[in-house]
């Protein structure tokens, strides 16, 4: 018998239990493929069925972040990169990352990950509960962000609200970590998509940005002090 057939024999308490084993005391890659193969499909099982998920296994994905690398791994990519991820399935994921800390090595890796995606409402779901921790992000993975949004500038579809609110978070959090030509694409953007309510807040935590090659340029000293 296969490791996730096992799994879909035990109840939910003994996955959570499972899961705590796995978290706290195997390898990551063991951990992973557990994830993966057993509680992953498990929670993707539960909701299809009865629309919510059952305590237990909630509790099973707080305890699987304890491995956070495993995490993004075996459960988070996977759903997203199945192409097939529900709202449900992303809000109950991203409530597991919005109640616990993630090491933002991992989540700066995954933030990478999903910037290179198309657009699903789970991609941005993910994102905007990424963005709300707050991170020190380096400046690679803000640039990978800024040009996820800027994909959409040839996009002819009329973009859904989760997708503005992404967008909005993205540039409250981080305005200060971009360029002033990320600054200007972006402003571009929002001639393309816009919300009624949601872009004038955009266009104006960017209009009051203080963008970062702006602030290494007045953290230079003058010129004029340079010269004897």
């Amino acid at each position: 018998m296969s490791f996730s057939a096992k799994g879909q024999k035990l109840s939910a308490q003994a996955i959570m239990e499972a899961t705590r084993i796995f978290a706290s005391n195997l390898k990551e890659k063991m951990a992973q493929r557990f994830y993966n193969l057993v509680l992953l499909p498990r929670v993707r099982d539960d909701l299809a069925e009865y629309k919510r998920l059952n305590f237990h296994l909630y509790q099973a994905l707080r305890k699987a972040l304890f491995k956070p690398g495993a995490f993004m791994k075996g459960i988070l990519l996977p759903l997203l990169e199945a192409g097939d991820c529900s709202l449900r399935e992303a809000i109950i994921v991203s409530s597991v990352l919005a109640r616990n800390s993630v090491p933002v090595l991992h989540s700066s890796a995954v933030m990478l990950k999903i910037a290179e995606m198309g657009y699903t409402g789970a991609n941005s779901i993910l994102l905007r509960v990424l963005f709300d921790k707050k991170y020190a992000l380096p400046y690679r993975v803000v640039d990978a962000v800024v040009f996820h949004f800027l994909r959409f500038q040839m996009d002819t579809r009329d973009l859904p609200v989760l997708w503005h609110q992404a967008l909005l978070t993205f540039v409250q959090r981080y305005k200060a970590d971009i360029s002033t030509e990320q600054r200007d694409a972006l402003l571009e953007l929002l001639r393309k998509h816009s919300h009624h309510t949601i872009t004038p807040e955009v266009r104006r935590e960017l209009q009051s940005a203080k963008c970062r090659d702006i602030e290494i340029n007045e953290s230079l000293p003058n010129n004029s002090m340079l010269v004897e």
